[in-house]
């Protein structure tokens, strides 16, 4: 038994009946595929609207067909953690967590142990993919600021074999210190949110270093959290030298989707309902882009059921067991309103700023904010401000892509502001819904 299945055991999590219920779900043929997911739809329901008081209060009108029952928000479970629990689960006996997400407000869930076992399982089984479960990782993600917090965090990154990096400083002091760490460590994978691990593959890029030259035993790098475009795909493969693997996950859930080795986004079948609606939350047929709702199938301590994270994508089938992700657009809410009445996608609108500076080699990273209909602040950290060639080319892009007569401020700072968890929110709208 390896460290983390070992401590999770001592922490009372069935993590070894998790692993033998993972092995019986994907032994399941395909022919009986579709019914294992509809029995656990079924059931998973059930369960809630006879133990779950929260659920059974905003599911009225009992459960008759799958596609009326109500598709549930954050803005729907704002109440104490307590009052959302099953009968028969408390705080102490099960697992409990927040996500702070792109609203950067606490949200408080919470899963059985059974259920965060299965996670466990599924991320063991996705990683082993590519070799990387229990091997040495440089991990990329936030820490909390507290005392206690924040050595329980560095207590479980040393069991877990894992050496946690800095994501609030992005300088180049920071990043010489973080290539000194991968030549005296003898890591197997990067792994965290892509806007930072982007940024040290564009600093890497921009000295001509590639990482694996530096720290031979890379294997791979998993990016998460954020969206990652096809140009930083490329620049973290020109860095690193090593291949790059596309996680989609919500902490509140599960492993959402994993990329296999023939680079497909497989999507997580096995303890988890996956569908596509349209803003009439009518579901929309493979191939058709649309708002991203789940199910946890297996969490029987709190609901998340047609639980709507705020994402948009496109699904293909390639078997009953087979799911592919073919397309991540990000969040719903963040899109760009125009004074004509257009709307576009707010990291269509970041993506096409961001094509334009990289042109200018020192940009490292990027935000944009839509005060007014016609007004967009860039924010943007460098250590030289732009040109007015480069700003301009900048605009000229942007009346190209959106409509002209836009006004676009510009901001330069040494480092941009990140939220607590350390993610980078790259497009906001101040303009109300």
């Amino acid at each position: 038994m390896n460290i983390t299945d070992f401590s999770l055991k001592l922490n009372g999590f069935p993590i070894k009946e998790a692993q033998n219920k993972l092995c019986e779900i994907q032994n399941i043929s395909e022919q009986n595929y579709d019914a294992y997911i509809t029995n656990a739809k079924n059931d998973i329901v059930s369960f809630h609207l006879k133990h779950n008081p929260f659920y059974k209060s905003i599911c009225k009108n009992g459960f008759t067909a799958w596609n009326q029952l109500p598709i549930l928000t954050k803005t729907d479970l704002q109440a104490p953690l307590k009052e959302r629990l099953s009968t028969g689960y408390i705080l102490k006996s099960i697992y409990v967590n927040k996500t702070s997400g792109s609203t950067g407000n606490p949200f408080y869930f919470a899963k059985d142990k059974f259920s965060h076992a299965l996670t466990w399982s599924i991320i063991q089984n996705r990683f082993n993919w590519h070799g990387l479960y229990e091997t040495k990782q440089a991990r990329f993600y936030g820490i909390p600021s507290e005392t206690i917090p924040k050595l329980k965090e560095r207590t479980k990154d040393f069991f877990a074999n894992r050496y946690r990096f800095n994501v609030f400083d992005l300088s180049d002091n920071a990043f010489k210190k973080w290539i000194e760490k991968f030549k005296d460590n003898k890591f197997v994978y990067l792994n965290g949110y892509t806007t930072v691990i982007v940024a040290f593959a564009n600093y890497l890029n921009s000295k001509n270093i590639v990482l694996k030259d530096i720290c031979p035993s890379l294997k791979a790098c998993v990016v998460t959290s954020e969206m990652c475009f096809e140009e930083d795909t490329i620049a973290m493969n020109s860095a690193f030298g090593i291949p790059v693997i596309n996680e989609y996950g919500a902490s509140e859930l599960d492993l959402i989707a994993f990329q296999n080795t023939k680079n497909q986004w497989v999507v997580n079948t096995e303890s988890l309902f996956i569908e596509i609606v349209d803003d009439n939350n009518k579901p929309l047929p493979y191939g058709e882009l649309g708002r991203i709702i789940v199910t946890s199938l297996y969490n029987k301590a709190h609901p998340f059921i047609r639980y709507e994270l705020g994402d948009l994508g496109i699904l293909k089938k390639i078997d009953s067991k087979t799911i592919l992700l073919e397309k991540l657009e990000g969040r719903r809410e963040d899109i760009v309103r125009l004074p004509s009445g257009r709307i576009a996608p707010g990291l269509s609108f970041y993506y096409v700023t961001k094509s334009v500076m990289k042109d200018t080699g020192a940009v490292k990273e990027i935000k944009v904010i839509q005060t007014t209909l016609n007004t967009f602040k860039i924010h943007y950290a460098s250590d030289n401000e732009l040109s007015e060639k480069q700003m301009n080319n900048i605009k000229k892009a942007l009346y190209e892509y959106l409509e002209p007569n836009l006004e676009v401020k510009f901001h330069k700072f040494d480092q941009l502001e990140r939220s607590k968890s350390g993610k980078l929110k790259q497009f906001t709208s101040l303009i109300k819904q």
